[in-house]
């Protein structure tokens, strides 16, 4: 039987991996340079933590988790979104200590698994990178973290990228905008998608989120949520656009930027790009003052963002931003005949130890086999080891760019190879 990737997945291939490397090396670079340090969490939690702290009725939890039951009749789920995790290793393992006003800050490269329609860039396993802030209500956390956000795409060759911000309140604010937001469109609502008829009842907000044409049109005359901020909300929201205006970042403000998840207060914001068509973002995040008290911690605020590899790499290739071909580096062994083929095969493990990347021909080809072989693998140098070089205790060393070669005494190779 022939076997196939499931749906929804895909394989990185070696040709692939160096771009992806590329990416996830930015981020963490300029993560460390904001002073975010990493997290590693496991990549199932139980199903209660997602259920909790994203909302039971929204779409991830009810329609696409891959959920699980264990021997021990647990019932985990595979990480379905990166904040939730981070959250309760933020609870579990105490990482603010003794100093509840300490700002912790964490980074985190994975994969994060959704049971739905594949499409462009969004796979059913696809690949995150997020940073969570813990610890302030500052809105100058936001900014940060929208700030660092553009300054990964900035560094990764993606130019172009749009801010869209928002702020969904506070629940006082938030409940009293869910009425008059399901009392502007109850007259209509059997005219609206079976998702935006659900979400009705269940998370009304996301009826600002449907991509439908005709949902779109009937909510066009819904009341802004900016109009029900408390003043509280608005004035974080204000301080918010000031330290964006002070850092010199440009960002639109649309209501309806509302993310799909229930834990999210006050700012909200996406990252778009034009490259990507109708499935424009490329990120977004958001503060959210209450999830951790929510999953059993003490009250502490937080602010977090989430950005999808793979979409990332679609706008670098949109926009045909290419990563250099690495330099030649490593050791490629020549061997000729049998008599050098052991002592060839120790230099390669000498080289190795010596902390050279080195290679060596399994197929025991001719001279010039081997050479265009470490030449089309892109090795510096290649060593090439025979009867002769063997009997006077030398070895031929070629330089893979330039094709000159050098004898070069046994015992100096090493220090020659370094030089």
């Amino acid at each position: 039987m022939r076997y196939r990737r499931p749906k929804g997945t895909h394989d990185v291939l070696p040709s692939e991996v160096r771009s992806w490397r590329a990416v996830e090396d930015t981020f963490a670079r300029v993560c460390a340079r904001y002073r975010y340090q990493e997290l590693r969490t496991p990549i199932f939690e139980d199903t209660d933590l997602f259920v909790r702290s994203v909302g039971e009725d929204t779409d991830i939890v009810s329609k696409e988790m891959y959920t699980f039951e264990d021997k021990g009749g647990r019932s985990l789920t595979l990480r379905a979104e990166g904040t939730a995790p981070t959250v309760r290793a933020f609870i579990e393992d105490n990482l603010q200590g003794q100093d509840r006003e300490r700002l912790v800050k964490l980074y985190y490269l994975t994969p994060v698994f959704r049971q739905d329609r594949p499409q462009a860039g969004r796979f059913r396993q696809h690949h995150q990178a997020g940073v969570e802030a813990l610890g302030s209500l500052d809105p100058g956390v936001d900014a940060e973290v929208i700030d660092l956000s553009l300054t990964f795409y900035r560094e990764v060759g993606i130019e172009g990228v749009r801010l869209l911000i928002n702020s969904v309140g506070c629940p006082n604010c938030m409940t009293a905008y869910v009425e008059k937001l399901k009392a502007s469109v109850a007259d209509r609502l059997d005219e609206m998608c079976p998702d935006c008829q659900r979400r009705y009842e269940t998370n009304p907000l996301r009826l600002l989120d449907c991509k439908r044409e005709r949902c779109r049109e009937i909510t066009s005359a819904a009341p802004s949520i900016l109009d029900e901020l408390c003043d509280q909300c608005a004035e974080h929201f204000a301080q918010v656009q000031a330290h964006l205006d002070a850092l010199g970042i440009a960002y639109e403000i649309n209501p309806r930027i509302v993310r799909g998840l229930d834990y999210y207060t006050k700012t909200a914001f996406e990252f778009t790009h034009d490259a990507l068509g109708a499935q424009d973002s490329i990120g977004g995040g958001g503060r959210y003052d209450g999830l951790v008290e929510q999953c059993g911690g003490p009250p502490t605020p937080g602010v977090g963002v989430g950005i999808g590899l793979e979409r990332v790499l679609l706008v670098r290739e949109a926009l045909g931003v290419s990563d250099e071909d690495e330099e030649r580096a490593g050791v490629f062994v020549v061997t000729l005949g049998d008599e050098a083929w052991l002592p060839g095969y120790q230099l390669l493990h000498e080289l190795r130890q010596a902390g050279f990347a080195a290679g060596i021909d399994y197929r025991h080809r001719s001279i010039r086999a081997q050479l265009r072989y470490a030449d089309n693998e892109g090795y510096a140098h290649a060593v090439i080891l025979g009867g002769d070089e063997i009997a006077k205790g030398v070895a031929t060393v070629r330089d893979m760019t330039s094709g000159e070669q050098t004898e070069v005494p046994r015992p100096k190779l090493l220090s020659h190879l370094e030089g």
